[in-house]
């Protein structure tokens, strides 16, 4: 840290102080705490959800492949089985979890280290400009010999206002806008997670079905009667080519680079 940017830090410590026990006024701007509340929380959802969804398809994997261990307790055939949906869960779920699901959560929690950054500029301008405003206060107030410190009190206030006030509208501005396009944006990554979750129990409930005489008597009679069946309530498949979806994400990728916040130049 350069020595002006110590005496900034200094300054600015020096002014949380004094506004924590009254002596400089704090200013408050329920619009951008509303506004950064809002953020705050899709920024939590967001980073849960990256973790959430890794764990999912750590589990998927697992499910499939842990079960092998098991399978010479019902024999060969299942342990054929499992194996087989495990094999299947790698070539054929692994890289479309990967790229619908996993890329974009990864994109859009990137963004957030750089809007915080922008948060917290805009949070050492305000107490800039706090401590200018009471510095040109007290100037006023008690009147000083020197003709020159009115002046400059008054055109550090108007620096700082400036400036401030500048960050402040840009995240005003951006940050509903950034929170409008995660519906877009993660929508076909919900559609996506549907589609697998649906895929692995399809498959797995197709491949279980072929070890069934290792069941108890009651669940083969139910089994051969459909009631097993009426457990598989839909089955959506992952087909067809991704490339809509992944144009849609970068699409809005696309407006996001656009925000100021998010790093635009």
């Amino acid at each position: 840290m350069s020595w002006t940017g110590f005496k900034k830090s200094l300054n600015r410590a020096g002014t949380t102080v004094l506004q924590k026990t009254g002596q400089i006024e704090r200013t408050v701007d329920r619009e951008f705490a509303d506004e950064e509340s809002k953020y705050r929380a899709f920024e939590k959802e967001c980073q849960a959800l990256q973790k959430d969804s890794k764990t999912y398809g750590d589990a998927m994997r697992g499910d499939a492949s842990d079960r092998t261990s098991d399978g010479a307790m019902a024999g060969h055939a299942f342990k054929s089985a499992v194996e087989d949906l495990d094999n299947s869960v790698q070539r054929e779920m692994e890289a479309p979890y990967r790229t619908c699901i996993m890329e974009p959560l990864g994109k859009m929690n990137a963004y957030f280290p750089v809007i915080n950054e922008h948060i917290s500029k805009r949070n050492k301008k305000l107490l800039d400009y706090d401590s200018a405003r009471s510095k040109l206060r007290k100037t006023i107030d008690k009147p000083s010999e020197d003709p020159t410190k009115l002046p400059k009190a008054q055109q550090e206030h108007d620096d700082a206002k400036e400036v401030f006030e500048l960050l402040n509208e840009q995240l005003i501005s951006e940050l509903p806008q950034l929170l409008d396009l995660r519906v877009p944006y993660f929508d076909p990554s919900f559609e996506a997670m549907i589609r697998m979750q649906c895929k692995f129990a399809e498959d797995g409930y197709e491949r279980m079905s072929t070890v069934q005489r290792y069941f108890p008597e009651n669940v083969r009679d139910d089994y051969a009667a459909g009631q097993l069946d009426a457990q598989v309530w839909f089955s959506l498949v992952l087909s067809g080519d991704s490339s809509p979806r992944r144009s849609q994400v970068e699409g809005v990728l696309q407006e996001m680079k656009g925000l100021s916040i998010c790093g635009a130049n």
